[in-house]
């Protein structure tokens, strides 16, 4: 499997973008696969919902971007997890004011994965919940896009202006960009306005849009507070298998079937 950069983003916030990174990047490591968490939100949810403390890390990927050290030792490996991340926390607000006087500033991620990209079959970049220099630099490395989104009544309008951004990069900086697809997340099919903009979803965006759906389930919402994914925490919830369902559905989508056992290992540095 050629290392397959997707960013999880929605620039509306609440959506389960965070959730999403955190538990797909789990799914995805039981697979198998050697997976790289990026967490570029400077709320640093991703880094503490993958079992590592944002306060007690010194190496992020503020010191990455900034071009003050090299990506490999900035990378730890979330023991919990299963999978490899790189921390981020507040100094990623600072990241944001530096870069723009920075030369290339929207491809300093891109460059640096180049270093890493070999070592994973995936690396997950969770980006924040604006369209910020962050984001733009996320877009900018990834070959495509994961789009959680809430099925409520403005999911459209804010999908419409995420969509006109990733084209602009597209055009502008990286013509390989895609979307990946689109996952209805915190789903309650009791609600008609949920099964509304789900057909409205499908009828717009056809197999772009993922087959499995996220439900809302209180085992997801709490899995955060205990640092760690769904799958460690309630491997038997509902949350738990619809994000083995995502893991399953995207490997088939790329012709690729369960790892063999020999793959079966921990992602390394």
């Amino acid at each position: 499997m050629t290392c397959r950069i997707l960013a999880v983003t929605n620039q509306k916030g609440g959506v389960g973008k965070t959730t999403t990174s955190v538990n797909f990047a789990a799914s995805l490591s039981e697979t198998g696969r050697r997976v790289l968490m990026i967490d570029l939100d400077a709320q640093g949810n991703a880094t503490m919902g993958s079992g590592i403390d944002k306060h007690e890390v010194s190496r992020t990927g503020y010191d990455v971007l900034l071009g003050h050290i090299h990506i490999r030792s900035a990378i730890v490996h979330a023991d919990a997890a299963g999978y490899d991340i790189l921390p981020g926390n507040a100094d990623l607000t600072a990241a944001e004011v530096e870069l723009m006087g920075k030369d290339d500033r929207e491809r300093r991620l891109r460059a640096a994965l180049a270093y890493v990209q070999a070592d994973y079959d995936v690396i997950l970049i969770d980006c924040p919940p604006s369209l910020n220099m962050l984001t733009v630099n996320a877009l900018a490395a990834a070959h495509g896009v994961l789009i959680p989104i809430q099925c409520e009544y403005y999911a459209l309008e804010g999908l419409t202006a995420l969509l006109d951004t990733v084209e602009q990069v597209r055009m502008a900086v990286n013509p390989e960009l895609a979307i990946e697809g689109l996952l209805r997340t915190m789903f309650d099919a009791r609600n008609n306005l949920a099964m509304e903009v789900s057909a409205q979803l499908q009828q717009h965006f056809g197999d772009k849009v993922y087959r499995t759906i996220i439900p809302r389930n209180v085992r997801l919402a709490e899995a955060p507070s205990f640092g760690r994914p769904i799958l460690l925490y309630d491997a038997v919830s509902a949350g738990a298998q619809a994000y083995l369902a995502l893991a399953r559905e995207m490997l088939g989508r790329e012709g690729e079937g369960p790892a063999s056992p020999a793959k079966r290992r921990k992602s390394s540095k």
